[in-house]
């Protein structure tokens, strides 16, 4: 049930009847026509902005149209009130007996109220994470992987046909780096002092991967010259990695569909095909670029290369795919891994990178919308660092791996479900302080604590209520007399909760699941703002001693509180805890 769509409905269709009767010219576009949330509570229920969007091509006042539409509007039972406000906003007020309804229909779907059909089992790609496979899962890398699994389950839930896929980087010269490191690490498992040089990776993690090669390879590799051992150490040192990461994800409650190796695209042709369709487009040249902004020409040398001219699909400049010594560059690769996925079928496709990618941006997009003849669009979301705190100092760098904070070290400190839910309480392009004590604490400050509490404090009314001998099942609630439900403070939670299935359109549709933390947060500060006016006023305690009646109604609103609750914390991947400890 999504009361703004049917409300949106009816306001199409007054529309239309008022075109028929010719109030209104025929042909009208109505897409603009929404129907959302007033400003002001005080206003109304809901508001539209037909009459505005609608004046200039209707040729009309915009006041004209809204208060033609007001009449027709009240002709709906459905509409108890529609008040023309300003130069021709129209708000309305709805039939108390809706809210109702709603409470019973939100009962009756259970976690899928909300549910929606708005992606039409459209196929989409969302490739995240996709860390180099040299080392364990840093925190960037941990907001990337809440952000991406989120939006999958987003978008799930708002009817697309989603693929979670993982880009494995073992194709670039950052491998071969993991697999010196390692070595030097076999060697150390030898006896032997480890030369970790300037550009290796130091961190402890690479001394199991060192004891592993002892057991398999024996002393069989050392001294030998690189070109003996560096492809059986690189593959066998990512394999282990690539083991790792995939734990790591599963600790984080990740799980993906598909993990793609860049490794897989060389020597196959795939990069080569995709190459070769770009120019049967006449999009490939060669050619010099202009220097780099900033360069001055003495500092640069202009070198003939094989270009991409994706400035012919919005890019900035053309981009190198193939160096003036015939080796691809890192762009190429990536241009037939997506080429891969638009052949693969998919209508959609998402890419989310760490920040330092911005500038991959434009090229990408370009790629895509070549190799696709503009059908797929390509949307890209940025992750922006995250910043550690604890006990009010910068958290310390890991030592095991060398560098950075793991992954696993936030999890471990943080839990799961809280580091899920604090990686979504900023939007992906806004930098995140992520601070232990207080993502830890109980308070309000605390978007975790205060989303899950609210669930608990619902689930202690129902321990309580069965504790009094009351039948609190979904069912038996949904057959309690609601229209005990009349104070405003009862109704306008009620009407909280009619905004869930919107929101999950608008950020479904935005790519936006920061937008569900938003809102649990909202609705569970709503419910323990009537959970404290019980405290003065008696009458909105959702236990009503010796009145059954009156108890299941109240207790049926609090249940489906608490539904929402479950079904937004279903799609941030954050387990709902029905008691607090």
């Amino acid at each position: 049930m999504n009361l703004f769509s049917d409300i949106r409905d009816l306001v199409i269709a007054s529309l239309a009847d008022l075109a028929a009767e010719g109030v209104l010219p025929q042909g009208l576009d109505t897409t603009a026509v929404a129907v959302e949330p007033p400003r002001d509570a005080a206003h109304g229920d809901m508001a539209t902005n037909a009459a505005m969007v609608l004046a200039k091509p209707a040729g009309m006042q915009p006041r004209a149209i809204a208060e033609a539409l007001a009449a027709r509007l009240m002709a709906d039972p459905r509409i108890a009130g529609a008040d023309v406000a300003g130069p021709g906003f129209l708000n309305l007020r709805l039939d108390t007996a809706l809210w109702h309804g709603l409470i019973r229909a939100t009962l009756a779907q259970g976690i899928d109220y909300g549910r929606s059909s708005l992606g039409q089992g459209l196929k989409v790609n969302v490739e995240f994470v996709s860390a180099n496979p040299t080392g364990p899962m840093h925190v960037g890398h941990t907001r990337g992987a809440v952000f991406g699994d989120a939006l999958a389950r987003l978008l799930s839930f708002a009817g697309w046909d989603v693929t979670r896929e993982y880009y494995i980087n073992d194709g670039g010269a950052q491998v071969d780096v993991l697999a010196r490191s390692a070595y030097e690490r076999y060697r150390e498992a030898h006896g032997l002092e480890p030369a970790i040089a300037e550009g290796l990776y130091p961190g402890d993690y690479l001394i199991p991967v060192g004891e592993a090669l002892k057991a398999k390879y024996g002393a069989t590799l050392l001294d030998q010259p690189e070109s003996v051992w560096l492809k059986d150490v690189r593959d066998f040192a990512t394999e282990i990695m690539m083991a790792e990461i995939r734990n790591d994800l599963k600790i984080l409650g990740v799980e993906m569909d598909v993990y793609s190796s860049e490794k897989a695209l060389y020597g196959t042709g795939e990069i080569e095909a995709a190459i070769s369709t770009l120019r049967s487009m006449g999009l490939i040249y060669e050619g010099t670029l202009e220097p780099p902004k900033g360069k001055e020409p003495e500092d640069w040398e202009p070198r003939l290369q094989t270009l991409f001219r994706s400035t012919a699909h919005g890019d900035d400049v053309d981009r190198p795919v193939q160096k003036s010594d015939g080796s691809w560059t890192y762009f190429a690769p990536d241009i037939a891994y997506h080429y891969n996925k638009v052949r693969r079928g998919f209508d959609q496709l998402i890419d989310i990178f760490g920040a330092d990618h911005s500038g991959y941006v434009k090229r990408m997009k370009a790629a895509v919308s070549a190799l696709s003849n503009g059908r797929v669009p390509l949307d890209i979301k940025l992750i922006q660092l995250v910043k550690l705190y604890k006990n009010g100092e910068p958290f310390k760098m890991s030592k095991r791996a060398g560098t950075f904070v793991t992954l696993r070290d936030v999890v471990e400190q943080a839990g799961a479900d809280v580091t899920r839910f604090v990686m979504l309480t900023r939007k992906n392009d806004a930098a995140l302080d992520f601070d232990f004590d207080k993502v830890l604490e109980q308070s309000k400050d605390n978007p975790v604590f205060y989303v899950q509490y609210a669930n608990a404090r619902v689930n202690s009314v129902l321990r309580k209520a069965r504790e009094a001998g009351l039948d609190v099942a979904d069912g038996t609630l949904m057959a309690a007399d609601l229209s005990i439900l009349t104070h405003d403070a009862e109704l306008a939670m009620a009407k909280k909760i009619a905004e869930w299935p919107r929101l999950v359109e608008i950020a479904a549709r935005n790519n936006e699941p920061h937008r569900v933390a938003f809102y649990l947060y909202e609705l569970a500060s709503d419910f323990h703002g009537l959970w404290n006016r019980g405290n003065d006023d008696t009458s909105l305690r959702f236990i009503q001693e010796d009145n059954p009646t009156v108890s299941q109604a109240k207790i049926a609103l609090a249940r489906s509180v608490s539904v929402v609750i479950c079904s937004g914390l279903a799609i941030l991947g954050v387990t709902p805890v029905e008691e607090m400890r």
